[in-house]
């Protein structure tokens, strides 16, 4: 459906578990297959489905879910995978500053960024 409307990739949620995507299609250079992953399991399956880049949550605890990977376990999952990993989940004012910590090329925060606006993540974006 996004090539036929011509857009320039698709998300993949972690709960989709189908391994056809990107192979069956002859898919233009610039479009992107991104996915999402809980643990390793889930990121071979994103691998699978020929992902360019993984959004791997929740690095922090959240008040969502009772698990959630932290820091070196973070940095493990990332260093095992061949695709790049965006850090999303339980990111806030208490624990920005662990964003450097992550081996991840990028980091996703919705509730923390409304609250306070671009002020606090100005030092983290590439302008």
């Amino acid at each position: 459906l996004a090539i036929k409307f011509g857009l320039n990739g698709v998300y993949i949620p972690s709960f989709n578990n189908k391994i056809n995507y990107g192979k069956s299609y002859s898919l233009p250079k610039s479009f992107k297959i991104i996915g999402s992953a809980h643990n390793s399991k889930e990121i071979i399956i994103k691998q699978k489905q020929s992902c360019n880049e993984i959004f791997l949550s929740p690095i922090f605890k959240t008040s969502k879910s009772k698990k959630f990977l932290d820091i070196s376990k973070f940095n493990l999952i990332a260093l095992n995978s061949k695709i790049e990993c965006i850090a999303l989940g339980g990111i806030n004012h208490q624990n920005y500053k662990k964003i450097k910590l992550l081996r991840s090329s990028g980091f996703a925060t919705i509730s923390w960024a409304k609250k306070n606006g671009l002020r606090k993540l100005r030092p983290f974006l590439r302008i």
